[in-house]
């Protein structure tokens, strides 16, 4: 199995989208019997919250099922997870000071780094914005897991 750790820093937007996202991709392609996904945040101020109700909201719209609990990514998700991506260059550096010594360097990603569009460079943060706002996430985060998934199929030989 495995395992997917999406990254954001409350927990409560972006990386429980991309959890969702992850999920029902897989699911589509007949992989939850090999892939798990996950999420947390690099501060702990949301944790055991749901998600945003706007962005439940928004994903719902699309069919996607946000049921995530936030909580706070932990050194040991650094063993234990195969994938950590990180929705912007701020979490992605809070990320790598968890992994000082830099030993999981080649399991950590930014999730835009699979992005059709190459322009975009960071999943940007919906909690202060607007419904555009969420809908931007999440038309970002749709496009970079379908193509990292590809890359995770193609790396695992799946």
């Amino acid at each position: 199995m495995l395992n997917i750790l999406f990254v954001c820093m409350g927990n409560i937007c972006r990386s429980p989208a991309a959890e969702a996202i992850m999920e029902k991709i897989v699911n589509e392609e007949k992989l939850s019997d090999k892939i798990n996904c996950d999420s947390a945040g690099t501060i702990g101020y949301h944790e055991g919250e749901k998600a945003d109700k706007r962005m439940i909201t928004h994903a719902a719209n699309r069919g996607i099922n946000i049921t995530s609990i936030s909580r706070k990514i932990r050194p040991d998700d650094l063993m234990k997870f195969d994938y950590i991506v990180a929705m912007d260059d701020d979490n992605l550096k809070n990320i790598f000071n968890i992994d000082s010594s830099g030993i999981f360097r080649k399991k950590i990603f930014k999730i835009t780094q699979f992005s059709s569009d190459k322009r975009v460079k960071e999943v940007p943060d919906p909690y202060y914005g607007g419904s555009q706002g969420f809908e931007n996430v999440l038309n970002i985060l749709e496009d970079s897991c379908k193509n990292f998934l590809s890359f995770i199929k193609k790396e695992n030989e799946m």
